[in-house]
């Protein structure tokens, strides 16, 4: 596992109305140092977003609906996990939250037949001005994934 990526199992409380879940609390600095912006977002099958990374923020994400395949590569030379990359699979039938720290470079690709959602959370909230948001194609030969699902 990537250095400084964490998981954080989701807890439904299901009754005969439906379920509650928390996802994000203030007293767990382990997941957020502090909140910067919540955002919530959706893809078409097949699509792929990536990749980018962040010098000054942290994403936590969750994939309330549909399904993901998220890759996360680590541009950090001081991390012990430089140059490895992390696969999730995320989604409805797998949920939980992936904190992905500032320098891991973070991609996905939507699996099956219908749009996944993303609701992410960041340290920072986002400036145009002066975005701390840097792309690199979901192609990158630095990087290297290989997008194509391999049938077993």
């Amino acid at each position: 596992m990537i250095e400084g990526v964490k998981i954080k199992p989701i807890q439904r409380h299901c009754d005969d109305r439906g379920f509650f879940a928390e996802l994000v609390r203030d007293d767990e600095p382990e997941l957020l140092t502090k909140f910067g912006q919540a955002s919530w977002s959706m893809s078409y099958p097949g699509v792929i977003k990536a990749f980018h990374y962040h010098e000054k923020q942290d994403d936590l994400w969750f994939f309330p609906s549909g399904h993901a395949q998220v890759v996360l590569f680590d541009l950090r030379k001081d991390a012990s996990s430089y140059g490895m990359t992390d696969v999730y699979y995320m989604g409805e039938s797998n949920q939980y939250l992936l904190l992905i720290p500032k320098g891991v470079a973070h991609g996905y690709r939507v699996l099956g037949e219908v749009p996944a959602t993303i609701i992410y959370f960041t340290t920072e909230s986002y400036d145009a001005s002066k975005a701390d948001e840097f792309r690199i194609p979901w192609n990158s030969e630095e990087i290297g994934f290989d997008w194509e699902t391999k049938h077993k």
